[in-house]
């Protein structure tokens, strides 16, 4: 690539927007006090969400710890997801605020927790592990009716909610598919 072509390209508007977002993530992360330093960490899953491309992918492959934790029964799955829905409102909608935006792409505690609504009483094997993770992925992409609709809920409300729906839609449609199997 000669000298124009890689300027072009390093400074081309996408680039200087990825670049600017998560500068300025972190200028917030430096500024806020602890409690807004702590939303910031959870919020973008321990940093996942500075991901440049498809932070939400990389979201929801970061809270495979927390699917694995089914491998100690489904109780534990459940109090997972219970603890981390409210932990997920509280730190979307604080991050959301820090940033000064509706729904930031950096957010990635949302993902965790719709991958968790996935694989909820699911058995834990690789083969439903990788199928509720496509599913959920798609679901959470395509938004059908009423996941698009919950994004316009406002704050950590709006931001959880449609991947708490596509979770759901992702577990329902898994379950099928394993029932039909067996």
């Amino acid at each position: 690539m000669d000298r124009r072509a890689e300027r072009t390209h390093l400074t081309s508007p996408l680039m200087l927007a990825a670049r600017f977002d998560k500068v300025s993530v972190l200028s917030v992360f430096r500024r806020t006090c602890p409690g807004g330093k702590v939303a910031l960490v959870l919020a973008t899953w321990f940093g996942t969400g500075l991901v440049a491309k498809a932070p939400g992918t990389f979201g929801s492959l970061a809270a495979m710890p927390l699917v694995l934790i089914g491998w100690l029964g489904t109780a534990y799955s459940a109090a997972a997801l219970a603890g981390m829905i409210p932990v997920a409102f509280w730190a979307s909608h604080r991050a959301a605020k820090l940033l000064g935006k509706k729904d930031p792409p950096e957010v990635v505690i949302d993902e965790a927790v719709g991958l968790l609504m996935t694989m909820l009483y699911m058995p834990i094997t690789w083969q439903s592990i990788g199928l509720g993770f496509v599913l959920f992925r798609c679901f959470d992409i395509l938004k059908p009716w009423p996941v698009r609709q919950a994004e316009r809920l406002t704050g950590g409300l709006g931001i959880v909610m449609d991947d708490l729906l596509a979770g759901l839609y992702a577990h329902l449609f898994l379950k099928g598919i394993l029932w039909l199997a067996a």
